[in-house]
C-alpha cells in the first residue's frame, strides 16, 4: 500500500512539475481530492524524494501567489457582458 502511495505521489510531482498544474487541477486529474493532492507534495514525498518535494513545492508557491490573479480574471470574464468586449 505504501509503495502505491509513494509512486501517487511522485507521479503527481511530476505532473505539477512539467505543467505548472494547480492543486485544483492535479486533484482532478489523479481523481483524488485537493487535500489529497497537498499531502502528497508536501509531507509524504518529503520523506521519500526531498528534491522533487521542493521543485513541487516551488511551482505550489508560485501558484498560491498567482492565485488572486487567475482568480480576478475569471470573475471579469464572468461578468463581461457582450458589447464590453467590443469597446475593448
Amino acid at each position: 500500500m505504501t509503495d502505491t502511495i509513494d509512486r501517487r505521489a511522485q507521479e503527481i510531482a511530476v505532473y505539477v512539475i512539467e505543467t505548472g498544474a494547480t492543486v485544483r487541477s492535479a486533484a482532478e486529474r489523479f481523481g483524488i481530492s485537493k487535500s489529497t493532492v497537498h499531502k502528497d507534495l508536501t509531507e509524504r514525498l518529503s520523506q521519500t524524494h526531498p528534491g522533487l518535494a521542493r521543485q513541487a513545492r516551488a511551482v505550489l508557491d508560485r501558484n498560491k501567489a498567482e492565485r488572486h490573479l487567475r482568480g480576478g480574471d475569471a470573475t471579469r470574464r464572468k461578468y463581461r457582458t457582450p458589447d464590453a468586449a467590443e469597446r475593448d
